[in-house]
């Protein structure tokens, strides 16, 4: 498959395609004022639509401004239409106590639209753990589906939209099996990326035992730990005990580390904000845990 291939499949080559900024050029093509009524979430819409304060910012921007980029949806088969894009313009017109939103109605397959869900949410920054592990799984199985009759698909490719490595791509893929509530935990950080790709190939049963030792003790699982619960139940010896043991028997002392500002600021322009900073920080890390474990 080329880098265009998913583009090409869903027929939307440019931004202005996506979104429908350039003249309509169908009936179908314009654009209609739906009833938010009529406007029903995306079936297993993995981004979370929060009343947090990016919320806040596009409500005042809504009720200044109007709804400025039309949503995109699809008409369902029982009635109404499936929002493929804009879910948090869609709550902000509610809060704001508009009754409509604007929006292009297009007739895409199932696949096609689960592309398009994903990569028109996939770039923002604020994106959490579970939220970007669920929406690769759900673009992987939809990228694969239409790729069975060209023969392939790569990892990579279905990490273009947000410029992320196969690497990466695999090991969101690989955490989306965690339960949602060992999810909560990772998005929460009290789960390091790779303690829960590990993590991921433990059963349904060792995976609630690891929820519920961490909710007893307020662990934080190293490497080493989670490595040795996957082994141990991949061998089909893990129990609840043995978590509870591994868990406790390396429980490191409660340390706090400090970076001095003049040292960061160093290696970031001044335009970057903490969050940004942080989430650097945190992956050149978790890179670094990868060449230290394949080097054991």
């Amino acid at each position: 498959m080329s880098k265009t291939g998913s583009a090409a499949k869903v027929k939307l080559n440019s931004f202005d395609d996506l979104f429908g900024t350039e003249q309509p050029q169908t009936g179908t093509e314009q654009v209609q004022e739906i009833a938010l009524s009529e406007l029903h979430e995306f079936k297993g819409h993995p981004f979370k639509v929060l009343d947090d304060e990016k919320m806040q910012e596009t409500v005042e921007s809504v009720r200044e401004h109007g709804v400025l980029m039309p949503g995109i949806a699809r008409p369902m088969k029982d009635g109404g239409y499936e929002i493929i894009a804009g879910h948090r313009r869609r709550h902000a017109c509610e809060l704001v106590g508009l009754t409509t939103m604007p929006m292009f109605i297009r007739d895409y397959t199932d696949d096609e639209a689960t592309i398009i869900m994903v990569d028109s949410n996939i770039q923002r920054e604020d994106i959490l753990p579970s939220e970007k592990a669920k929406a690769y799984r759900m673009k992987y199985d939809a990228m694969k589906h239409q790729g069975s009759k060209e023969g392939g698909l790569t990892l990579g490719e279905l990490g273009e939209a947000a410029g992320e490595s196969a690497k990466t791509v695999q090991r969101y893929i690989w955490i989306s099996r965690l339960s949602d509530s060992l999810l909560d935990v990772v998005d929460a950080k009290k789960i390091g990326i790779m303690q829960a790709v590990d993590l991921s190939f433990l059963s349904e049963d060792a995976q609630q035992w690891v929820l519920v030792a961490i909710q007893e003790t307020n662990i934080v699982i190293t490497t080493q730990q989670s490595a040795m619960l996957k082994e141990s139940d991949k061998k089909g010896e893990l129990t609840f005990p043995m978590v509870r043991m591994m868990l406790e028997k390396e429980k490191t002392v409660e340390r706090k580390v400090v970076i001095k500002t003049e040292r960061i600021n160093n290696y970031f322009p001044a335009t970057y904000s903490r969050e940004q900073i942080e989430n650097i920080i945190y992956q050149l890390l978790e890179e670094h845990t990868v060449e230290r474990r394949s080097r054991e």
